[in-house]
C-alpha cells in the first residue's frame, strides 16, 4: 500500500502554485460537502432508527482509508467529515428541489474554483492520473491549513523535499 507521505507528495506535485492551493482550500471542501449532501438523502436501510445512506457508507469507507494511512490525520478527517455529514443531513431533509439545487450548485461551483486554480498551476488535476487523488485532496487541504498555522513542519519539509517547494509569487510591475 502506498504510504501517507507518498500519497501526499504525489498530490503535492500537482499543486505548487499558491493560487492553486488557495483555490483548493475553498474548492475541495465545497466539492466534498456537495457530494455528502447529494448522497445524504437516499436511505438504503435503517438501523436502530439511524438512516444508512450512501453518504454514511462513503464516510465509513473513506475513514477506514484515512485512518489506515495516518491515525492523526484520519481522526482530523473523521471530525471534519462527521460535521459535514451532520450538516448535510439537515439539507437532505429540505424539499427535493432545495436539496438537489443546493448539492448541484455546490458541486459545480466547487469544480469551477478548482479548474481556475489548475489554470494558474498549468497542470491537470491529480485525479486525472490517479483516481485516489479524489480522496487525497481533502487530506492535502487539511495538511496545508495545518502547515499554515505552523503545525507538522517536519511533514511539510518531507513533502516539499519530494514534491518541491511552493512557488513564490512575485508581483508583476504595473506599466504606466
Amino acid at each position: 500500500m502506498t504510504s501517507f507521505i507518498e500519497h501526499m507528495s504525489t498530490y503535492a506535485k500537482y499543486h505548487r502554485d499558491p493560487r492553486n492551493i488557495l483555490t483548493h482550500i475553498f474548492g475541495v471542501p465545497i466539492i466534498v460537502f456537495s457530494v455528502i449532501v447529494l448522497l445524504s438523502r437516499p436511505t438504503l436501510f435503517v438501523v436502530e432508527g439511524f438512516a444508512i445512506t450512501p453518504a454514511v457508507i462513503g464516510f465509513v469507507l473513506s475513514m477506514a482509508f484515512y485512518l489506515r494511512l495516518n491515525l492523526v490525520f484520519g481522526l482530523i478527517m473523521a471530525v471534519l467529515m462527521g460535521a459535514g455529514l451532520y450538516f448535510a443531513a439537515t439539507i437532505a431533509q429540505l424539499s427535493l428541489t432545495t436539496w438537489l439545487a443546493t448539492g448541484i450548485a455546490l458541486f459545480v461551483g466547487g469544480w469551477i474554483i478548482q479548474f481556475v486554480g489548475h489554470h494558474y498551476e498549468g497542470k491537470k488535476p491529480a485525479f486525472v492520473d490517479d483516481l485516489v487523488g479524489l480522496l487525497i485532496g481533502p487530506l492535502f487541504v487539511t495538511a496545508e491549513l495545518l502547515f499554515f498555522i505552523g503545525m507538522f513542519s517536519e511533514l511539510k519539509a518531507d513533502i516539499e523535499s519530494r514534491a518541491g517547494i511552493i512557488k513564490k509569487q512575485t508581483p508583476k510591475p504595473v506599466n504606466a
